[in-house]
């Protein structure tokens, strides 16, 4: 995970992956990133399928946050996934948030 870290005027923190290059990743030459599911090689290619699979790990949906994300908690752990609605901004950032929070069942690979 290469990239740059910038401070907003909120004082929040976000990792800008490709610092100065304002295009889309397929246009630029760059390999996009997916999420696969290890214990079955399934790419997530759709929130449904990825509701899916966290509700089998064990993760439900949390309703009590910011309206505009897509968020899951684990009664177990104090552990929170926070994903944009928008599948298409769901970016290799979110990807390994869950690699993290679910070590040896998902990895991001380059597509």
């Amino acid at each position: 995970m290469a990239g740059v870290w910038v401070f907003k005027n909120n004082g929040v923190m976000q990792l800008v992956e490709n610092p100065g290059v304002d295009c889309a990743e397929s246009k630029c030459g760059s390999k996009r990133k997916v999420l696969v599911h290890l214990p079955t090689g399934q790419v997530v290619s759709s929130y449904k399928s990825l509701d899916q699979i966290l509700r089998n790990l064990g993760w439900e949906r949390y309703y009590g946050g910011d309206p505009d994300l897509y968020q899951f908690h684990k009664h177990s752990s104090i552990d929170l996934i926070s994903l944009p609605k928008d599948f298409n901004k769901f970016t290799s950032v979110y990807m390994y948030d869950i690699v993290v929070k679910n070590p040896n069942l998902f990895h991001v690979r380059d597509m």
